[in-house]
């Protein structure tokens, strides 16, 4: 049987001069060693062997496009959209591998993949063709993206989980619930801004009707008479909270005035924290 050597840290005492500490004690023991997971290191060499495919792939595809489109523009803007051709289908196959668990969306990317594949060697084989003037030198310079694709989609194939009709229509309904409330999020931000604007809206008009300029005419008021303070006529009946509302709305901050209003016109056992509750709410 294979072992392999670990390091083990454990506290022992350590006694000097008399005085005795608990101390890290490191020692090396044997253990079995586990046998080797063959299965992972040839995923791992499939994974690792798509990837050399799509990095030739790209490398190839840009060069042959850049070489022909440079016949007909600068050649650093000719190669710089010719990454576009074979950078889209692998864009393509990295949004199919996220959305493995989500069938319906996958399946668009995959037919978009197919689709920019088939125009990528296209390109590809007229390149060769209008360069060599012969077809088969443009097929096979075609067919590099083919098998690149063909690699990363075997690769992708190595790491999917299936997942049985019941349990793909749990992560679905899961999925739905949770993207509801990421979706609110923006939509709540963009209600509150909406409504802070409304709010600001409203106390600049009511700012611009305040009724200061009413009467200029002043010289028969006292300074020191409370009457003369401004106070909301009362309608019917009403609660505390329409009474510390209005009183709020007609200009009166002050809590000790709010709470004589509230006494007067809707509840004279009125309590103050029950007021000074409504005032915190209001404001």
């Amino acid at each position: 049987m294979k072992t392999r050597q670990i390091e083990r840290t454990r506290l022992v005492p350590h006694t000097v001069d008399g005085i005795t500490e608990m101390v890290l004690d490191k020692e090396l023991i044997e253990v079995p060693a586990p046998p080797r997971d063959w299965d992972q290191l040839v995923r791992t060499g499939v994974t690792v062997g798509a990837v050399v495919l799509v990095t030739a792939s790209l490398a190839w595809t840009t060069t042959s496009i850049g070489d022909l489109l440079s016949a007909v523009t600068v050649s650093a803007i000719a190669y710089t959209a010719a990454v576009a051709f074979d950078a889209s289908w692998i864009m393509c196959m990295a949004v199919e591998w996220l959305l493995r668990y989500d069938p319906e969306r996958a399946n668009t990317a995959r037919r978009a993949g197919r689709w920019a594949l088939a125009v990528s060697m296209g390109a590809v084989f007229a390149h060769g063709y209008l360069m060599a003037d012969t077809w088969v030198i443009g097929a096979v310079g075609a067919v590099v993206s083919g098998l690149a694709k063909g690699g990363w989609w075997m690769a992708m194939r190595v790491h999917a989980r299936p997942l049985d009709p019941r349990t793909q229509q749990w992560v679905a309904k899961r999925r739905a619930a949770v993207d509801g409330q990421l979706a609110l999020i923006p939509i709540r931000r963009e209600l509150q801004r909406g409504q802070a604007l409304v709010e600001a809206e409203q106390r600049a008009l009511g700012a611009a009707a305040d009724p200061g300029s009413a009467d200029p005419d002043q010289s028969g008021q006292s300074a020191d008479d409370p009457d003369a303070d401004p106070q909301p006529s009362a309608s019917g009946p009403m609660t505390i909270k329409d009474a510390v509302r209005t009183a709020l709305d007609s200009g009166i901050r002050e809590p000790d005035r709010v709470l004589a209003y509230v006494r007067k016109v809707a509840d004279a056992n009125a309590r103050a924290d029950t007021v000074s509750r409504y005032i915190r709410l209001a404001g």
